[in-house]
């Protein structure tokens, strides 16, 4: 059985209780792409990134990357910190049951 691990991170506001986050590409199809009826085709022609990179992302086969994130952060007028806190929960989440 694995424990579940409450960490805090300071100086970041974030904090990883060990229960298992949503991918941050699966959330971005959730509460944007699908809202807004915006395809991953038109989503990666916005961005200046190819479809197969956003398609990666979305299926959670792909990190958001720093450069991504500032991507995303324009597009939808957000901080580039909301997408890599999102990144870094789901990574965390992964490290900590993998080593256990």
């Amino acid at each position: 059985m694995t424990e579940s691990r409450n960490v805090n991170l300071p100086g970041s506001g974030l904090r990883f209780t060990g229960r298992k986050p949503e991918h941050p590409g699966m959330f971005l199809e959730r509460c944007y792409l699908t809202p807004l009826g915006i395809s991953q085709s038109e989503l990666a022609r916005v961005l200046g990134v190819s479809r197969r990179r956003v398609h990666e992302i979305i299926k959670g086969q792909r990190a958001i990357s720093a450069d991504t994130a500032l991507r995303l952060a324009h597009h939808f007028q957000t901080p580039p910190m909301f997408w890599l806190e999102k990144q870094l929960l789901w990574e965390l989440y992964d490290a900590t049951h993998k080593s256990c």
